[in-house]
């Protein structure tokens, strides 16, 4: 109801003679749309509230029969989703927060470096089970029961098995045993709480005063591991739909996300098109004077 408050807000201050929505029309719709866009009305979310305005407006003119209200929001009027740019730890960033994982309590920091190792969302990480790993071929597999929908399994590296053991071990000589490796701290047969591992590591992060490139403090990026394992995926060449099967994705909608965050694959992407330029380039430099032809010289030095 907010995108109808502030249209009916905006009405009241500049269009007091429009009292019902039978008197609106284009004129008034554009004027409102210029006042939206230059104006400090408070709203970060303008695609989704023009949506809204324009369905409730589209729903008035149906019920009432007011034919001229019908469209009055175009499709050009509504700015294009536009996703946020996807953030990653840089290589240095990530070394600097493993090493101060050492930090941290032991089951802590082992539920860290799993998360970090299986590239899952936190809230898998947090119900991983003690039966999860199984024995298959000569391969460990671990199964992962994402909430509320499905499970699915993927081979893992012994050294991450071996990591996972010792995490069950520990929940077994720590509170006995039960279903999940990472327990609540108030009801060891619960998993842990998201909140519970945010609030350790955001203390711990201060304590230490652990910053990032930036000189900035650290936030808990916990899907930030999400992201790089999808991308090293990528970067290895590595087929959309194996992609989103080791991501636990059900589709392959966000697959191409994690290619766009790699640079490297960007310049691969990219490279017959800077190639192709750069011979342009040269053969325009052709008959050019002599600091010119130094240019064609170098580059083919390369």
């Amino acid at each position: 109801m907010t995108a109808i408050r502030r249209f009916s807000r905006y009405l009241k201050e500049n269009n007091k003679e429009v009292d019902s929505c039978s008197k609106l029309d284009r004129k008034i719709m554009e004027e409102y749309l210029i006042y939206m866009k230059t104006e400090d009305t408070g709203t970060k979310r303008y695609r989704a509230e023009l949506t809204r305005l324009r369905a409730l407006l589209n729903m008035v003119a149906d019920v009432y029969q007011y034919p001229q209200v019908k469209d009055l929001i175009l499709n050009r009027d509504i700015p294009p989703d536009i996703r946020g740019e996807i953030k990653i730890y840089s290589d240095q960033e990530l070394k600097r927060f493993n090493a101060f994982l050492t930090k941290v309590d032991v089951q802590t920091a082992r539920l860290m470096l799993i998360h970090q190792m299986l590239g899952t969302r936190m809230s898998d990480t947090l119900t991983l089970r003690t039966d999860c790993l199984i024995e298959k071929d000569g391969e460990t597999i671990i199964q992962i029961h994402q909430m509320k929908t499905h499970f699915y399994e993927k081979p893992i590296s012994q050294e991450l098995a071996a990591l996972i053991k010792e995490a069950i071990r520990y929940r077994e000589k720590e509170h006995g045993k039960g279903k999940y490796i990472f327990t609540s701290l108030s009801d060891p047969s619960k998993p842990m709480k998201y909140a519970t591992v945010q609030q350790k590591i955001t203390d711990k992060i201060y304590q230490e005063n652990l910053r990032d490139d930036k000189g900035e403090y650290f936030g808990f990026g916990s899907h930030m591991y999400r992201h790089i394992y999808g991308m090293k995926l990528a970067e290895m060449h590595v087929d959309d739909w194996t992609i989103a099967r080791l991501l636990g994705h059900r589709s392959l909608r966000n697959v191409k996300y994690y290619r766009k965050m790699s640079n490297k694959i960007l310049a691969d992407d990219t490279r017959k098109t800077r190639n192709r330029l750069s011979k342009m380039v040269l053969e325009c430099l052709e008959g050019w004077e002599e600091e010119y032809e130094q240019i064609r010289f170098d580059d083919s030095l390369q």
